[in-house]
């Protein structure tokens, strides 16, 4: 290693939210994990995809102390998360994928109760504004609608200013403008500095909010890049076009060239002419060795 390798090295452990070499779980015979590596940086939201099955929800659960690992080393917050104790709760927030529709409290009385546990929370109310709750504030969840529930629960897994926060499929439920309103409260999360690691299957969302993305199949990460980074991975384009009446569709891996060849045989507008190139679901189906069907059926 040369010498300023090593400094960077070095500034990367300081700037480490959760470090994961190793990391194994198994059921038996069957592998959850499969020697996994991976690191989040401070301040970073980092999306973790893979379909149902994969090993995502099994690895969320060990960073949050939720599971215990068959092997491997694993730190968060500079603390490892299966012998972790109330200091290092104080320091998370975690929002779960399905939570009880059934309480005796209110949404601003939950967020009460829960502030009480951490000794630098947020305001209540800011809270509920946060989230979009100020109008349901007096409402008990099981009168809220399904999205008004998930938005209780990013209220309840941010109030104590967590340093990192576990959203497991945060938006399930929400309308469009919902959704919308989630992804600026992530923003402003992580404009405090808070570090969001986030599960979800829905590709634009992880394409608008990730730093960095990471793609579990079969327990091991195929993948780890910024979106960006991972949409480059795909080349050429799909173009379409309607000729003699026809729809024609070609697969190209040099679609300006092809746009040429077909603007020279044409005499005027080409019509319906579309190109379209590989979005980061494509990229994503490609890894994880899903088709459409497959993954319309995990988000379901």
């Amino acid at each position: 290693m040369r010498a300023h390798e090593g400094a960077a090295s070095l500034v990367c452990m300081t700037d480490t939210a959760i470090a994961v070499s190793g990391l194994r779980k198994t059921y038996g015979e069957l592998v959850a994990v499969a020697d996994l590596d991976l690191e989040i940086r401070r301040g970073e939201v980092f999306a973790l995809l893979g379909p149902n099955g994969a090993g995502k929800s099994t690895t969320v659960e060990i960073l949050e102390g939720f599971r215990k690992r068959t092997a491997g080393d694993v730190t968060v917050l500079g603390e490892d998360p299966q012998h972790a104790d109330r200091a290092f709760r104080e320091r998370i927030g975690v929002m779960l994928q399905t939570t009880s529709g059934r309480s005796f409290l209110s949404a601003r009385e939950a967020l009460h109760h829960a502030a009480k546990l951490y000794p630098h929370a947020r305001g209540v109310d800011d809270t509920l504004a946060a989230v979009g709750l100020e109008a349901k504030a007096n409402v008990k969840p099981q009168l809220l609608s399904g999205g008004q529930r998930r938005r209780l629960d990013v209220a309840l897994a941010v109030i104590g200013r967590p340093e990192l926060v576990f959203l497991d499929e945060p938006t399930t439920g929400f309308d469009p403008e919902a959704r919308r309103q989630f992804w600026r409260l992530i923003e402003s999360l992580k404009d405090d500095g808070t570090t969001i690691v986030l599960t979800t299957h829905y590709l634009d969302e992880a394409d608008y909010l990730a730093d960095r993305i990471g793609i579990i199949a079969q327990g091991s990460l195929v993948a780890l890049d910024t979106p960006a980074g991972l949409r480059a991975r795909a080349t050429g384009a799909q173009v379409s076009w309607t000729e003699a009446g026809e729809p024609r569709t070609e697969s190209t891996t040099t679609p300006s060239a092809f746009l040429r060849t077909l603007l020279s045989r044409h005499d005027g507008e080409i019509q319906h002419l579309e190109v379209r190139h590989p979005s980061l679901e494509d990229v994503y189906l490609d890894l994880v060795g899903l088709d459409q069907p497959a993954l319309a059926q995990e988000a379901s």
